[in-house]
């Protein structure tokens, strides 16, 4: 499962074409990989304006069109995104829905920066996280109800911790992923975390924020159990690596808000010993 569509770091737990991951799998991989950080550029990278920039990604959107077969010709644009992309949707039956649904996360990225409430940003991560999980288990041919929410709760997870290890990184740039609603709950608001010295309510606040992520990842944790063989180790992995990086934001408290929480050698260690006791 990824970090999902938020433009720092590209994906940066996407696993690519890993060593774990089946050789016969990997082109598939990496063409929804291409993909996503090809859109994740547009919608981030760069001096564009935002109206180019939804420009762009309209044109994406109606190559992948193209791509699946519409009868409108491609703009010829991103070539070596939709060669590598046609034979996986037509070999694997990829769901295109998924990438839209990715398409439409990355306009809104654009468009929106912050959140009123839990429920808002729990729609963005169902289109901009969820969508990889669910394209990576339809490549594994796990189709089951249990499955897709456990994935779904692992891909959320994974983007939430993201957000939290990025908010050093976000909120200078005018992003805050925290749901007002839930600053509130705490007294405070935007300006408040972009004091000098982080008010005391924001070692509460980080607190809950890890629980919350913790709570869907351990919830959606078993589907690694389940998944057979390589794959099945790749998600251990990628969940210990979650839970290591939300135990870090956790240590830092309010001091995460002024800087990044990074993973070093050791925490690699313990990933993958955690990930050899997960039963």
């Amino acid at each position: 499962m990824p970090s999902p569509a938020h433009g720092v770091d590209h994906y940066e737990n996407f696993p690519v074409a890993s060593l774990l991951c089946p050789p016969r799998l990997r082109p598939a991989v990496k063409a929804i990989y291409h993909f996503a950080r090809t859109a994740d550029d547009l919608a981030d990278e760069g001096q564009a304006s935002a109206s180019q920039r939804l420009a762009e990604l309209d044109q994406f959107e109606a190559d992948l069109a193209a791509c699946a077969g519409a009868e409108h010709p491609s703009s010829g644009r991103w070539p070596a995104v939709f060669e590598a992309l046609s034979p996986v949707l037509r070999d694997w039956d990829l769901p295109t829905e998924l990438l839209r649904d990715l398409l439409s996360a990355f306009k809104q990225d654009v468009t929106q920066s912050s959140y009123a409430n839990e429920a808002q940003l729990l729609d963005y991560c169902r289109r901009s996280a969820n969508p990889i999980g669910r394209l990576l288990l339809h490549l594994y041919q796990i189709r089951d109800a249990v499955s897709l929410q456990q994935s779904d709760d692992i891909c959320t997870a994974l983007q939430l911790i993201n957000f939290w290890q990025d908010l050093s990184v976000d909120l200078p740039r005018g992003r805050l992923y925290l749901p007002d609603d839930l600053l509130a709950t705490h007294g405070l608001n935007r300006a408040d975390l972009l004091q000098p010295q982080p008010p005391g309510a924001a070692g509460a606040l980080i607190e809950d924020a890890v629980n919350w992520a913790e709570r869907l990842m351990l919830r959606g944790a078993p589907l690694a159990r389940r998944v057979p063989g390589r794959a099945g180790w790749e998600l251990r992995l990628v969940v210990q690596g979650g839970l290591r990086i939300a135990q870090r934001v956790r240590r830092l408290g309010p001091l995460v808000l002024k800087q990044r929480p990074k993973v070093g050698r050791r925490d690699v260690a313990v990933m993958a010993w955690r990930s050899l006791l997960m039963r």
